[in-house]
C-alpha cells in the first residue's frame, strides 16, 4: 500500500474534524486522559437522587405500603410490564436493565427541566442535563446495541449471525446497516429532543420571562418523559427481536 502525501492530508483532515466541538466544555485531567466533567457531575447527581429515593421508600417495607413504597412498587410494575410486553415471558432478567435505562433517562430528562444548572458556574462550559450531551446519548445507545446482541448470542450461540442471511443472503449489508443504524437512531432522538426542549426554554425565558415559558416548561416535562419511555421501550424490543426466531 503506497501512503502518498495526500492521503497524509486526508488522514490529518479526518483527525482534525473528529475534534472539534461545539461550545466550550469544562474536562478533568486525570493521567492522560481527558474527562468530560459537565456530564459526569450531572450524572453523579442524578445516580444519587435515583439511590436517595429507592433507599428511602424501600428501607423499611410495610404490610401496609406507605405512599413512597406504593410508589415504588407501581414504578416496578410498570417496568415489569414493559419489559414482558417487549420480550416475552423471558422478560425477567432484562427488567434490571429496562428498570435502570428508563429511570436514568427519566430523572435526566427531568433534571433538566426543574434544576437550574446554568447557575453553578464552572471555569468553563456550563451544566446541562446528562442527556444534553450527545456523549450520554451514545454511551446509552451502546450499552443497549452491547444488551441486544449479547441476548441473541447467549440463546442462538454462534446460529444468531445467520439473520444476516435472512431471508436471502442479498440483504447481508442491509441486515448488518440496520444494526448500526439501530444505536444511531436512540442516540439522536434522545440527544436531539432534549437539546431542543432546554433551547426552546431557554429563547423563550430571554425574550418573555415571567408568563410564557411555564407552560413550555410543563410540555418539556412530558416530552421527556415520553422520551424515556420510548428509549426503553425500543431497548426492550430489541432485545425481544435478537431472542425470538429470525423473520
Amino acid at each position: 500500500m503506497n501512503i502518498t502525501p495526500c492521503s497524509i492530508k486526508t488522514l490529518k483532515g479526518l483527525y482534525d474534524i473528529s475534534g472539534v466541538e461545539v461550545g466550550q466544555h469544562f474536562y478533568w485531567q486525570i493521567g492522560g486522559f481527558q474527562i468530560h466533567a459537565q456530564v459526569l457531575i450531572t450524572s453523579w447527581v442524578v445516580i444519587t437522587i435515583l439511590l436517595g429515593s429507592v433507599i428511602i421508600a424501600a428501607r423499611n417495607p410495610q404490610t401496609i405500603p406507605t405512599d413512597g413504597q406504593n410508589f415504588l412498587e407501581y414504578v416496578l410494575e410498570f417496568i415489569r410490564d414493559l419489559s414482558k410486553t417487549q420480550i416475552g415471558e423471558e422478560y425477567g432478567p432484562w427488567v434490571p436493565f429496562i428498570g435502570t435505562m428508563f429511570l436514568f433517562i427519566f430523572v435526566s430528562n427531568w433534571s433538566g427541566a426543574l434544576l437550574p444548572w446554568k447557575i453553578i458556574e464552572l471555569p468553563h462550559g456550563e451544566l446541562a442535563a446528562p442527556t444534553n450531551d450527545i456523549n450520554t446519548t451514545v454511551a446509552l445507545a451502546l450499552l443497549t446495541s452491547a444488551a441486544y446482541f449479547y441476548a441473541g448470542l447467549s440463546k442462538k450461540g454462534l446460529s444468531y449471525f445467520s439473520k444476516y442471511i435472512k431471508p436471502t443472503p442479498i440483504l447481508l449489508p442491509i441486515n448488518i446497516l440496520e444494526d448500526f443504524t439501530k444505536p444511531l437512531s436512540l442516540s439522536f432522538r434522545l440527544f436531539g429532543n432534549i437539546l431542543a426542549d432546554e433551547l426552546v426554554v431557554v429563547v423563550l425565558v430571554s425574550l418573555v420571562p415571567l408568563v410564557v415559558p411555564i407552560p413550555v416548561m410543563f410540555l418539556g416535562l412530558f416530552t421527556s418523559g415520553i422520551q424515556a419511555l420510548i428509549f426503553a421501550t425500543l431497548a426492550a424490543a430489541y432485545i425481544g427481536e435478537s431472542m425470538e426466531g429470525h423473520h
